[in-house]
């Protein structure tokens, strides 16, 4: 073992090893098992115990035991070694386990290492900025602690350790920037699986009624939306994600079929609308669109219910361009057998008095559109409650709802709707998404989050093919025009909204400073997801014609490796400083020397001391051995004994030895 294998680890470097270890691991402990922070708590304490000698080493058992412990707590609390977040958990218990092995500054070098893979990893959990600006905290504490391991007069000074890794990090800021903009944005090779233990909410598979009233009390971001033009109404913002078409009698949810079937077909009718999407990443496959949607996404396609369907879940954020037709008409004139089942389908029996009353509005005017608006007329005359508290049914919820207790959210008049349509041979849909959402005037763009999740219905005619209606907006019209906040409010009901996060800055809207600091840090937020988490290759490309033309990356290219050759030249003068370089006498002669020997056959072999190989060349030419040894004997008293140096004595050697080699 090299004697820089075994140098002791200085404290100073210990001490911001252990700093850089807390910084790394705090934030995941929001997706780690709890036992990985008190397994890191007990190997830094023993480390620091062991520092100051007053613990042992631990033996190869004991270590052995420690990690077959952890292995069985990965095994018991992920299931599987595989996987993000069991590398994850395997990777941080590695970085604490390495500390009560480290012996020497070889074993601190893994383990700094290892702390900037950690940082790296919880990006793929959370990639804010607040998370990134965090990120510098451990980053710095990790190079003060690869810092801290040279032998300087900074051993001692904790504080001058940290300002020399600041000063390091902020020069490498400028690279950094330059790199990020010009290097090439490569896909990825591979994709990594959504953490499995990073719940999700939002709008699911399925719908019973409650539910989508339960995503009224978070305030989860969404989506936000830039228009290219002039933004629609309140009132037109319907987002569709997903149809869900199946009825057991007590929840809808979504027919696989829907997916991947054939494209519906649809006429483009009135002005296209644009806009820009970025989507937070849901752990479904679908995107969010007004209707009728076009996304610029390769893997992404219309689907049979004409919402956007992508191959594979968005499990990161996602940025993606769309272009809608609102006024398009869908599937006019005939309906696929295939569509028509799903949107007929019903349970065999349940809701008797849904099915008498429906069968009664049918006798007064069978036509569809007039029952579809008697439906309708039923919700504003009558003295429903919107609700994000309804009472429960166990049988027959819709009659419950229809006739009893006329108390719902969106999912209930929806679903009730569907029903009593499909009831009437009118083939109906319930059609989940979002609605409405907050205006950021500073930022330009539409910010939906989860309470805005919504639910409303089709229907089919012939002539008109599908038509979205909301029986929501008859009961509280309010909803659709400002939100469910204002809705609630109107209803007498404002303590319901986000009641179970009471601290939820949105519940503040009425305090003015409140509504522009949370706007504004959201703004600051889009503008590092649009800008740094989105710039994509196609993003890079149309910067830099805006910046230089047509064909200007290509160029811009040129003149970068130009400049970094120059820039590496320019590098290589300022070290090597050719210009005050003079050639050593000495050594001069001494490689005359050399090459004299060569040519009889003695060559000096790699980091061979001049003495050794004196006595080697003494031995193959031994005719010459006063000649080397006298040459030998005055080239290391001038340049290793101090003595005056006189390049022309040793030259008056070298021509010596020439004529006794010459004469031998």
């Amino acid at each position: 073992m090299s004697t820089a294998v075994s140098q002791p680890i200085p404290r100073i470097a210990l001490i911001w090893l252990l700093v850089a270890q807390a910084l790394v691991i705090l934030p995941h402990l929001t997706h780690l098992p709890p036992w990985v922070g008190l397994l890191w708590a007990f190997c830094a304490g023993w480390r620091v115990l062991l520092f100051r000698m007053q613990v042992r080493a631990p033996t190869r058992i004991e270590k052995g035991g420690l990690l077959l412990l952890t292995m069985g707590g990965i095994w018991l609390s992920r299931g599987s070694f595989i996987g993000l977040d069991a590398g994850a958990v395997l990777l941080l218990v590695t970085f604490a386990l390495k500390l009560i092995e480290m012996h020497s500054r070889r074993d601190a070098l893994v383990v700094i290492y290892l702390g900037f893979f950690a940082v790296v990893i919880a990006y793929l959990f959370e990639d804010g900025l607040l998370a990134a600006l965090y990120s510098l905290l451990p980053v710095t504490a990790l190079v003060a602690a690869l810092i801290g391991l040279q032998q300087s007069v900074l051993a001692t000074r904790p504080l001058a350790t940290l300002g020399v890794a600041a000063k390091l990090l902020l020069q490498a800021v400028p690279l950094m920037i330059l790199l990020f903009l010009v290097f090439p944005r490569l896909g990825p090779l591979w994709s990594l699986p959504q953490p499995g233990d990073q719940a999700r909410t939002g709008l699911g598979d399925s719908m019973a009624p409650g539910e989508i009233a339960q995503l009224s009390q978070s305030a989860e971001r969404v989506f936000r939306v830039s228009f290219d033009g002039e933004r629609p109404a309140q009132r037109d913002l319907y987002w569709r994600a997903t149809t869900y078409e199946r009825f057991d009698g007590a929840r809808w949810s979504v027919d696989p079929d829907t997916a991947w079937g054939p494209e519906p077909t649809w006429t483009p009718k009135g002005p296209t609308l644009g806009y820009q999407i970025i989507m937070e990443p849901s752990g479904r496959p679908w995107l969010y669109g007004l209707d009728v949607a076009r996304s610029d996404q390769r893997d992404v396609r219309l689907a049979s219910d004409f919402h956007l369907q992508r191959r594979r879940p968005v499990d990161q954020a996602l940025r993606y361009q769309v272009t809608s037709w609102p006024q398009a008409v869908r599937e006019a004139g005939r309906l696929s057998a295939s569509s028509q089942r799903r949107a007929l389908q019903l349970p065999a029996g349940g809701e008797p008095r849904t099915r008498a009353w429906v069968a009664r509005l049918k006798a007064r005017d069978p036509r569809p559109e007039a029952l579809a608006e008697a439906i309708l007329a039923y919700f504003r005359q009558q003295p429903f409650v919107y609700t994000l508290q309804p009472p429960t049914a166990s049988v027959d919820a819709i009659d419950a709802f229809l006739f009893d207790n006329r108390r719902g959210f969106c999912a209930h008049y929806a679903g009730a709707m569907t029903f009593a349509l499909r009831v009437a041979g009118i083939p109906a849909r319930v059609v989940a998404g979002y609605q409405g959402g907050e205006f950021n005037a500073a930022g330009g763009y539409l910010l939906v989050q989860q309470f805005d999740a919504h639910a409303w219905v089709e229907f089919w005619l012939p002539e008109r093919g599908w038509v979205s209606v909301d029986p929501t907006a008859q009961v509280a019209p309010t909803r659709i025009e400002r939100g469910l906040q204002e809705a609630l409010a109107a209803q007498g009901a404002a303590n319901e909204f986000l009641a179970d996060n009471p601290f939820a800055a949105n519940r503040y809207r009425n305090l003015a400073w409140l509504t522009s600091l949370r706007l504004g840090w959201d703004r600051i937020n889009y503008g590092w997801q649009r800008w740094v988490l989105n710039y994509e290759g196609e993003t890079q490309g149309d910067l830099f014609k805006r910046l230089l033309g047509e064909g200007g990356l290509q160029r811009l290219g040129l003149v970068l490796a130009l400049l970094v050759l120059a820039v590496l030249g320019l590098m290589a003068l300022l070290v090597l400083r050719p210009w005050q370089r003079s050639p050593d006498p000495l050594l001069a002669r001494f490689g005359q020397f050399e090459r004299l020997l060569a040519r009889q056959g003695v060559a000096r072999q790699g980091g061979e001391a001049a003495g050794a190989f004196a006595r080697r060349a003494m031995q193959s030419l031994p005719a010459a051995q006063a000649e080397i040894a006298a040459f030998t004997e005055a080239f290391q008293a001038q340049r290793y004994a101090g003595r005056p140096q006189d390049p022309a004595a040793l030259e008056r050697a070298l021509k010596r030895l020439r004529r006794q080699l010459r004469a031998g």
